[in-house]
């Protein structure tokens, strides 16, 4: 799962890590893999599931593989899954899209194409057009067209004359922009909470021979966002992902294939480690925009700013903060293949400098974001092994006989 590495400039930082596994092992390979084991031929099954009429894809929001075998005490169904899940050829360990974060992994889950093709490069990224940043998740800008911004079509799209295809998610996600952008093309159902989700994704699976069903879990993410992950409410909620998933297993088709996967992992950052980088002249002077997350963050430079600059600003950044951060150029991050290949249109939106959090730290601009952002403790974004590796498990059927049907009237 290796890619290259890239040396920095020359200022004495760590070797960047390897790329995410683009095609090989990444959340982007999931839905294609999907669309292979159910027997459309167009697609290729790179990770080796096995085949099956009806699979269920349940994705969860910021469940990182490390945390997952940190605090699997509080998952025993799972814990469970782990240990029974040794025998065939699948993969087991997936890659988050780069940057690390929702906006970034949905769209390649749903598209099967990398960042640097499909665009969403960040929680909010710069718009070259109207020279302002927007957001790619939940605050879209009217001035953005989600299906002219990711114009590539879903997997949902390209297999739908063949499999029906359904998400279940929360219901104000519906025809959310994001949606729009990443996972187009399905039947959505809405349920606002995660036994209703299991409940009618069972019922999805159940109302055709055929189906690939995509459940979204978000609560876990917003329990470490709110409360970090080594808190009694991220516990909590990893216990209702565990009723959850032995709820599912146990109301589906038998002949059903349920996947677990996850968008990103998520690290908790302690309050004196967030910092407010706006109040140091020499990291922001001649920056344009800043934009991303706060682990991953975009600086812009301006129009007329110099190759020479630029590395006197990433000089700046290592020497403020060490090796608690890579300091990267656009053309590093290109070069070292973190958001694929990357289309001319779409090289504009990625900021002229990265800066990514290596150790437990945050980066934010309090000059354009509210001063309560920097109460969120669980974080992601960057490279690090916690934030890019995410589990792939099978989780076996445990109905007792396939249940068919046209499962529940709506």
């Amino acid at each position: 799962m290796q890619g290259p590495t890239v040396t920095l400039l020359g200022f004495n930082q760590p070797e960047l890590p390897a790329a995410p596994a683009y095609g090989r092992a990444s959340i982007g390979d999931v839905f294609s893999s999907a669309a292979a084991a159910l027997g459309v031929a167009a697609f290729e099954n790179v990770l080796r599931l096995p085949a099956a009429p009806r699979i269920c894809v349940v994705l969860v929001d910021g469940l990182g593989k490390a945390l997952l075998k940190q605090r699997s005490g509080h998952a025993p169904f799972l814990r469970g899954v782990q240990a029974q899940d040794s025998s065939g050829e699948h993969t087991r360990t997936l890659h988050a899209a780069f940057p690390s974060t929702t906006a970034t992994s949905l769209t390649s889950l749903g598209t099967g194409t990398v960042p640097g093709r499909h665009g969403m490069v960040g929680y909010d990224v710069l718009d070259p057009r109207q020279d302002k940043v927007v957001n790619l998740l939940g605050q879209w800008d009217p001035g953005v067209d989600p299906l002219r911004w990711q114009p590539f079509p879903t997997v949902f799209e390209q297999i739908a004359g063949e499999v029906p295809c359904t998400t279940v998610s929360l219901p104000h996600f519906a025809s959310s922009p994001m949606t729009r952008a990443a996972l187009r093309g399905s039947r959505f159902i809405g349920a606002s909470n995660v036994h209703s989700r299991v409940e009618e994704a069972a019922a999805a699976l159940a109302a055709t021979p055929k189906a690939l069903v995509y459940l979204y879990w978000s609560e876990l993410d917003k329990a470490g966002h709110a409360h970090g992950t080594d808190s009694a409410q991220w516990e909590h909620q990893l216990e209702e992902l565990d009723a959850g998933m032995k709820r599912l297993a146990a109301t589906v088709p038998a002949d059903t294939l349920i996947l677990l996967t996850a968008d990103h992992g998520m690290v908790d950052v302690p309050r004196s480690a967030r910092i407010d980088f706006s109040v140091i002249p020499e990291l922001v002077d001649g920056v344009r925009h800043t934009a991303g997350e706060p682990r991953m963050v975009h600086l812009y430079l301006e129009p007329d700013a110099t190759a020479d600059f630029r590395d006197q600003l990433m000089a700046a950044w290592v020497e403020h903060f060490g090796k608690k951060a890579w300091v990267v150029s656009r053309e590093q991050a290109i070069a070292a293949g973190y958001f694929g290949a990357v289309d001319d249109s779409v090289a504009a939106r990625i900021g002229d400098v990265l800066i990514l959090a290596r150790e437990s730290i945050a980066f934010y601009d309090l000059r354009r974001v509210r001063a309560q952002a920097m109460d969120v403790v669980g974080q992601h974004g960057s490279i690090t092994k916690s934030e890019r590796e995410v589990p792939l498990l099978r989780i076996p059927v445990t109905a007792k006989t396939a249940k068919t049907g046209k499962g529940k009237r709506r």
